[in-house]
């Protein structure tokens, strides 16, 4: 296996190149759907109106710890990161930071995560943090991820977790409603993923990483595509059904229930690398719209009677 090379003398960079390096580190795109997942989280535990000082520390405490579980998922992978093309420009493959400096910098992102969710948020939500950070980090990127083909159903835990963050940052506690919009984000993930493991299976099978298609076959991977996601389809009307969401939702969510499952359908019975590209991208857009139907519904009644004042 390759490892990765030297980095650079930090101090012969300007600090603008340092900053997007060690940015980089933190996966901004995928932190930037947690954290507004974890604000539609915030948003649908109350009513109305938001507890500001909560809002702001507790989005960017999650944040942080977000930032700091992918910057340990550098350090982690980052010899296997360098086998695979889609991963070999990050900062650790290239050399542009070193293992020790990424380490460093996600200890610290994640200390402040952690201060700042303990000291101006709540207990149980820097608890529950510090839980999917070590989830994601260690339990997923340093065993389930080489050991079993499951590892993103099993690790997708972690990654379903910041509703449930940012609900509990605002109430102190985690209902049955959170853990509804937990179960969406946890469905929704073995699809996600399997749909680029599918199109990257040669890249996986060359790092040694046991995704599904590599150990089962494709075949089976677009079965288990398939049946995700109609049972995530089940799942995602529920909000609808508990009273939690209206109308509203529930016509958004069938629309795109329709289209995630057309994907998986065609995915299913005519495979090409270019339709799976495009059922990866796709579910990208199904869960932010999903999630941001979630909070257009919740306030629709204050959207029109906002609407409504503008134009009279």
């Amino acid at each position: 296996m390759k490892t990765a090379p030297t980095a650079l003398t930090s101090t012969r960079r300007p600090f603008a190149v340092l900053a997007r390096e060690y940015f980089e580190l933190t996966k901004p795109r995928v932190v930037a759907l947690i954290v507004f997942t974890a604000v539609v989280g915030m948003f649908l535990s109350v009513p109305s109106g938001m507890p500001l000082g909560l809002f702001v520390y507790g989005t960017l405490g999650i944040a942080l710890a977000a930032g700091s579980a992918a910057a340990f998922n550098h350090v982690l992978d980052r010899n296997f990161d360098a086998e695979m093309t889609r991963t070999r420009g990050r900062p650790l493959p290239t050399g542009q930071l070193t293992a020790r400096e990424a380490l460093v910098f996600a200890f610290i992102v994640g200390a402040v995560s952690m201060t700042l969710l303990v000291l101006q948020v709540n207990a149980l939500t820097a608890l529950l943090t510090f839980l999917s950070l070590i989830g994601y980090s260690v339990i997923y990127t340093v065993y389930l991820k080489h050991t079993t083909p499951q590892n993103i159903v099993i690790g997708g835990a972690a990654g379903a977790a910041p509703p449930i963050l940012g609900w509990s940052a605002i109430t102190g506690e985690v209902t049955s409603d959170a853990v509804l919009l937990f179960l969406i984000i946890f469905l929704w993930t073995p699809p996600h993923f399997w749909a680029l493991a599918l199109y990257r299976e040669k890249e996986y099978a060359k790092a040694g990483i046991p995704m599904l298609p590599v150990i089962y076959g494709r075949a089976y991977t677009q079965l288990q595509i398939l049946l995700y996601t109609i049972l995530l389809a089940a799942v995602s009307l529920a909000p609808f059904a508990t009273g939690m969401s209206g109308w509203l939702y529930l016509a958004g969510a069938v629309v795109l229930n329709v289209g995630f499952l057309k994907y998986s359908w065609r995915l299913y019975r005519n495979y090409s690398d270019t339709l799976a590209r495009q059922t990866f991208r796709y579910s990208i857009n199904y869960l932010a719209a999903m999630f941001a139907l979630l909070l257009l519904d919740h306030y629709r009644i204050f959207i029109r009677e906002a609407l409504q004042s503008a134009l009279y």
